[in-house]
C-alpha cells in the first residue's frame, strides 16, 4: 500500500496539474466567476451558483444558457424569486425537465428569503437541509460560493476518478470508492476552482465516448490510460428494460380560439405545470374526455421519463362556446403560449394544431 504522505503528495501534484489547467482552459460560463477574477477578489453570488446547479441536473450547459438568462433577468435574486408567483416560475421552466427541481426551487427560496434573512447558508451540512438540495447541488454551493472544501461528485467527477485510478467496480457500486478518491484530491485552497476544474475536464476532455487523452492535463497519472482502459470505464451495471406506459391526452379548442388546459397536480410528473387534460398513464387506460364533445384520435406522441415511455393518443374537438369541461379551463388564445407547455404537451400540440389551423401557404385556410 501507498504510503500515506506519498499519496497525499501525489494527490496534490494532481490537484495542482487540474488548478493549472483550469485557469488556462476553463470554460466561460454566465454564472462562474472565472479563477482571474477570483485572484482579483470577485466573489461568485451564492444565487447564481445555486440556480445554476439546480439548472444543471440532468441537463446540458447548453440548453440551461437561456434559461438561467432569463431567470436571472426577471428575478436576480433570491428574494425576487421567493416573490414570484408559482404558475409563472413553472412557464419560465417550460421545456427544462424534471418539473419537481422547479417546484423545489421555489420552496427553497422562500425558505431562504423568509427563514435566513436571504442569505443561503454556508456550510454543505446547512445547505442540505434546504428543499431540493442533495449532497452534490450542497456541496458544490458550499465549495464554489464560500469556500469550504466540500468533495462535489456530479458524472463528470465520478467518470475523471473512475479512469484516473482505474476503478472496475460498476456504477452505483462505485460510488463511495469514487467519492473517497474525489475526497483526496480535494485541496483546503480553492476548492470551488477545484471542483469546476474536474467537471470541466470531465466535460470537455475526459468525456464519456473518445477521450481526448492527448491533451489531458492528468494523462501521466491517469492509471485507466496507462492499461488502455479509458474507454471502457466507468463500468456500469445493466440497466432494466423501462416499461412502456400508455394514455390519452384531449386537445379543445373553442371556436373564439380559446384553449381548454388545465393545471396539473403540483406533486407528481410534471407537477404544477400547464397542459392539455388526459387519462391516468398505465397498462391500458380508459378514455377520460374532460368534456363532451366530437373528439377525433389524430395520432399518437411518445416520450421517454426516467423510469418508463409513455405513448399518448392524441384526441381533438372544437366545442362551442357554450361548452362546460368537468375539469381544466379555457384560456383566451391570446394569452396561450406553447412555450409555456412541458415537452411532453408541447408534442401533442404539435401533433394537434394542424387539426385547427389553417395548412401552411393556403391563407383562405383551403
Amino acid at each position: 500500500m501507498m504510503d500515506a504522505a506519498v499519496s497525499r503528495g501525489r494527490d496534490g501534484e494532481i490537484a495542482d496539474a487540474l488548478l493549472r489547467w483550469y485557469e488556462a482552459e476553463g470554460r466561460a460560463l454566465p454564472w462562474r466567476v472565472g479563477p482571474a477574477a477570483r485572484a482579483a477578489g470577485v466573489r461568485p453570488d451564492p444565487y447564481a451558483v445555486w440556480l445554476s446547479e439546480v439548472m444543471l441536473q440532468q441537463t446540458t450547459v447548453a440548453a440551461v444558457r437561456g434559461y438561467f438568462a432569463r431567470f436571472t433577468v426577471r428575478w436576480p435574486d433570491v428574494g425576487a424569486l421567493a416573490a414570484a408567483e408559482d404558475g409563472d416560475v413553472m412557464a419560465e421552466w417550460a421545456g427544462l425537465g424534471y418539473y419537481a427541481r422547479a417546484r423545489n426551487l421555489l420552496k427553497c427560496a422562500r425558505v431562504v428569503a423568509h427563514q435566513h434573512g436571504g442569505r443561503f447558508p454556508r456550510r454543505a451540512a446547512e445547505l442540505e437541509k434546504l428543499p431540493g438540495i442533495g449532497p452534490y447541488t450542497a456541496a458544490a454551493i458550499a465549495a464554489i460560493a464560500f469556500g469550504e472544501a466540500a468533495t462535489v461528485m456530479d458524472g463528470n467527477v465520478e467518470r475523471v476518478m473512475a479512469r484516473l485510478f482505474a476503478v472496475e467496480t460498476p456504477l452505483p457500486a462505485a460510488k463511495p470508492e469514487l467519492r473517497a478518491r474525489a475526497a483526496g484530491l480535494t485541496p483546503a485552497e480553492r476548492p470551488g476552482d477545484h471542483a469546476q476544474a474536474v467537471m470541466d475536464l470531465g466535460a470537455t476532455v475526459c468525456t464519456p465516448r473518445s477521450p481526448a487523452c492527448g491533451i489531458c492535463p492528468l494523462r501521466a497519472p491517469c492509471a485507466a490510460r496507462a492499461a488502455g482502459a479509458q474507454a471502457a470505464l466507468p463500468r456500469k451495471a445493466a440497466k432494466a428494460a423501462k416499461p412502456v406506459r400508455l394514455g390519452h391526452v384531449y386537445v379543445a379548442r373553442r371556436d373564439d380560439g380559446a384553449w381548454l388546459l388545465e393545471r396539473r397536480p403540483p406533486r407528481g410528473l410534471l407537477g404544477g405545470m400547464l397542459g392539455w387534460p388526459g387519462s391516468d398513464w398505465g397498462a391500458d387506460p380508459a378514455p377520460d374526455p374532460p368534456l363532451a364533445a366530437r373528439w377525433r384520435h389524430v395520432g399518437e406522441v411518445r416520450h421517454t421519463f426516467t423510469h418508463f415511455h409513455l405513448r399518448l393518443a392524441v384526441h381533438v374537438a372544437a366545442p362551442g362556446k357554450q361548452a362546460a369541461p368537468a375539469r381544466g379551463f379555457f384560456l383566451p388564445q391570446a394569452q396561450f403560449r406553447p412555450a409555456d407547455l412541458p415537452t411532453l404537451m408541447r408534442k401533442a400540440f404539435d401533433l394537434a394544431r394542424g387539426e385547427f389551423d389553417p395548412p401552411q401557404g393556403d391563407p383562405d385556410g383551403r
